[in-house]
């Protein structure tokens, strides 16, 4: 039996590869080692952080790099050790803080300081923020760094500003960055699944994106991205199904992503991600033996 061509997978995490609970499911975690101990290419583009996804997949032996915080970062799963940083140029770091500043907004950065992560706070604001926060000390983030304040943080590498707050407050504030610093920067503008009622900005560099990293990636291991295949199912995937790659979209995904999406599988709460490789790759998704 010919075996298929080798092809590079790559899945967002929330929403398409996790369940709803943000849980990576025993039958997908037992597929994806499979996938894994059979040679076959996969990694994850997220928005999540390093932190954050090696506390979701565990001890996956991923041997490609992860994008992170949604191509901010590409990381090697292993030690956690940046192959590329993208962070926001210092002068646009001044000029995005005055807009929140002027809207009355509180930021959290993501930063690397030259030798570790951080993740840099002033004050809680909001029951938003206290979420993020607690979230991150369940699963002992060592990044979470206070600060009197952000702009004493400037002399970091920024890669992320994260705003939190009510729609109706971001609303306006979003528009402003989406508006005159459009085409410097990439941003995000979303309701937290996990924490309904509260609002997410995020606001990266403009080659903080999942369609870069997707690239670099697929370049560094020896990919034309037409042996690429991707999986999303929100607005931050839309860029990545546009880079020339066949675009996946799962069945729960936003309407405007289906619309650049080449196939449409299974949902989130299906393993679906898993199953389509399995299958594409030429192993048999419903077997449970190990190669």
């Amino acid at each position: 039996m010919t075996r298929p061509a080798p092809r590079l997978y790559i899945s967002d995490l929330d929403g398409t590869l996790l369940a709803d609970d943000a849980t990576l499911s025993e039958t997908s975690r037992s597929g994806l080692l499979r996938i894994l101990r059979a040679g076959i290419p996969f990694t994850v583009a997220s928005a999540r952080s390093i932190v954050s996804i090696r506390h979701t997949l565990g001890d996956l032996p991923l041997t490609l790099p992860v994008i992170e915080i949604n191509g901010a970062f590409i990381t090697d799963y292993a030690t956690a050790r940046h192959q590329a940083v993208n962070a926001i140029g210092p002068e646009l770091v001044e000029a995005v803080y005055q807009r929140i500043d002027r809207h009355d907004c509180v930021p959290i950065l993501s930063a690397f300081d030259g030798v570790r992560d951080r993740v840099y706070y002033s004050v809680l604001a909001n029951p938003g923020m206290e979420w993020y926060y607690r979230e991150r000390k369940g699963m002992n983030d060592n990044r979470l760094t206070p600060v009197d304040s952000i702009p004493s943080a400037f002399d970091s590498h920024i890669v992320a500003f994260t705003v939190i707050d009510t729609r109706q407050k971001l609303l306006p504030l979003a528009a402003d960055i989406q508006g005159e610093l459009a085409n410097r920067l990439e941003s995000h503008f979303f309701e937290n699944p996990y924490s309904p009622g509260w609002w997410w900005l995020t606001i990266h560099d403009k080659n903080a994106c999942k369609s870069c990293a997707v690239r670099t990636v697929a370049a560094a291991a020896g990919f034309d991205l037409k042996q690429v295949v991707v999986f999303g199912d929100n607005l931050n995937d839309v860029k990545m199904f546009q880079t020339g790659c066949h675009p996946v979209a799962v069945a729960n995904a936003t309407d405007d992503l289906k619309r650049h999406a080449a196939e449409i599988i299974g949902t989130n709460q299906s393993d679906s991600v898993v199953r389509y490789i399995l299958r594409d790759s030429g192993l048999d998704p419903d077997s449970e033996s190990h190669p």
